[in-house]
């Protein structure tokens, strides 16, 4: 038979849309041609994929090769389809069965000695593979990744040799057994060990109930990021669905394989990152942090200090939960589902409103340094916390409040009655959600619009009032929100002004 066809996958952000190689043969001077906007990694394929072939000890056809990368509209880059090049050639020329290939896939890159080497993006393709019903063919070293795919029929090999034999019917491969990823929990540091803070442990608590965005601001060395950083142990471990969608990002952003089950991500870029390193970009678009925080937490330390048109990039996918970054020739969606911790200090100098009275910052000072934070951006964020300085004590006794097992159970429990009730967090509620879930008796609506009236709220920030309200009531255990939660929540948003 002079035409082949073999299934493959491309990577596109978190996506594996799948690509089909077919393979011509035709009389003729011996060449061979590569169409379906190859970029260049692709096109020095057929260099690697000859060398392959001959070195495996096969024929490589004196005729002229025609290899189609359809569909003809979809750039395709790096080496992950030198397998399914190699096996359209060889199933073209016939020296391997052409319909043993119509129920698998193939992802690899080919060494010229015909070893198969691992690629990034495993898991993206075998979560499609698998819902398109087939086999995936993958280097060894992507099997345990590909694997995560539950129900996936996986099929792992190491040279051209191999799966020739494999497709041949002389020697045939059992499905790749699971070792399992290490389900790695690195231990996250005690609640207990904050000295005094007792205000903002409860913000800490309540941000992590309901997934709430969190502001923190004091002076220096008041425990902003020392709080920030007991945030993760509070939170929930990934369900599978979670960590699928985690362990894709990954797969697609790092360039070795999966070593372990991921744990929620906690992201912390320097406060001189770039739009494109926040929100992901390239040529080919590859996630930016807050792609690479989706499911966990992003830390602004030091928030002012970031430059405002970047900070602006964070206002979309706060409210959408993705980024969707545009080029020339396509668009990348990438999943944004990440909760925003931030830290800042109160003035240029840091020591507005401190006892001590050291600040000497001018009234413009402070507010050019403010402006760097616009409205809207301080809008969306749910909790707003003033950090103050607690007494120096050295040898302090061990501290009698929560630890993070004691407080991690609490937040278990209120999410758990969230996703009973909607199934999703509640700082993540739409607007019908909120109606029916955060309904309110005619008295309490009343003083809550009369509070928003004084207060200068917004109605997006009278919204997250009512979000915050839902979550103390579900920390409280309690169905029905009440005055005293509503008093609360407003105590964690700033007046307008």
């Amino acid at each position: 038979m002079s035409l082949a066809i073999v299934h493959s996958r491309a990577q596109v952000g978190v996506e594996a849309p799948a690509v089909t190689v077919e393979a011509h043969l035709a009389n003729g001077l011996p060449s061979l041609t590569l169409v379906g906007l190859p970029e260049t990694a692709v096109k020095e394929s057929k260099d690697r994929v000859r060398s392959a072939i001959l070195n495996a000890a096969f024929e490589f056809p004196s005729k002229r090769i025609t290899l189609n990368l359809a569909p003809a509209d979809l750039p395709k880059d790096g080496g992950r389809f030198d397998l399914a090049i190699a096996l359209g050639i060889l199933a073209a020329s016939g020296q391997v069965p052409a319909q043993s290939l119509d129920e698998c896939e193939c992802l690899g890159e080919l060494a010229l000695s015909g070893a198969v080497r691992p690629v990034q993006g495993v898991l993206p393709a075998a979560l499609a593979a698998r819902a398109a019903g087939r086999t995936l063919l993958v280097p060894q070293a992507n099997a345990e990744e590909a694997s995560l795919a539950s129900g996936l029929k996986v099929i792992a090999v190491e040279h051209l040799l191999q799966i020739a034999a494999h497709l041949n019917g002389s020697a045939p491969l059992e499905p790749y057994a699971a070792q399992g990823l290490l389900r790695q929990s690195l231990p996250y540091p005690d609640l207990a060990e904050v000295q005094g803070q007792l205000a903002a442990k409860r913000a800490l608590l309540v941000a992590a109930a309901g997934s709430h965005n969190l502001l923190l601001s004091g002076p220096p060395g008041t425990g902003k990021t020392l709080l920030a950083s007991r945030l993760p142990g509070l939170l929930p471990p990934l369900d599978e669905s979670e960590a699928l969608q985690v362990a894709a990002i990954h797969s697609v952003a790092s360039h070795l394989p999966l070593q372990h089950w991921p744990q929620r991500p906690f992201r912390t870029p320097h406060h001189s990152a770039s739009g494109p390193a926040l929100v992901g970009g390239g040529s080919r678009p590859q996630p930016g942090e807050i792609t690479l925080a989706h499911m966990g937490i992003l830390f602004l330390d030091e928030l002012p200090e970031f430059d405002r048109k970047v900070l602006e990039v964070l206002r979309e996918p706060l409210e959408s939960g993705h980024i969707v970054i545009a080029r020339a020739r396509d668009k990348v969606r990438f999943p944004a589902r990440f909760q925003l911790v931030a830290a800042m200090n109160p003035c240029p100098c840091g020591y507005l409103g401190d006892p001590s009275n050291r600040c000497r910052c001018t009234p413009e000072q402070i507010q050019r340094y403010r402006a760097k934070l616009s409205g809207p951006l301080l809008d969306r964020i749910d909790l707003h916390l003033t950090v103050a300085r607690e007494t120096t004590i050295l040898n302090a006794p061990a501290q009698d409040g929560e630890s993070t097992v004691q407080a991690a159970s609490k937040v278990a429990r209120a999410r758990e009655r969230q996703l009973q009730r909607q199934g999703t967090a509640n700082a993540f509620l739409d607007l019908p959600g909120l109606r029916r879930h955060c309904a309110l008796s005619d008295a309490d609506r009343q003083w809550l619009e009369s509070a928003c009236e004084r207060l200068g709220l917004s109605l997006r920030a009278a919204h997250r009032v009512l979000k915050v309200a839902r979550t103390l009531a579900d920390l409280a255990e309690q169905q029905q929100i009440s005055r005293e939660h509503l008093a609360e929540a407003l105590q964690y948003r700033p007046a307008a002004g």
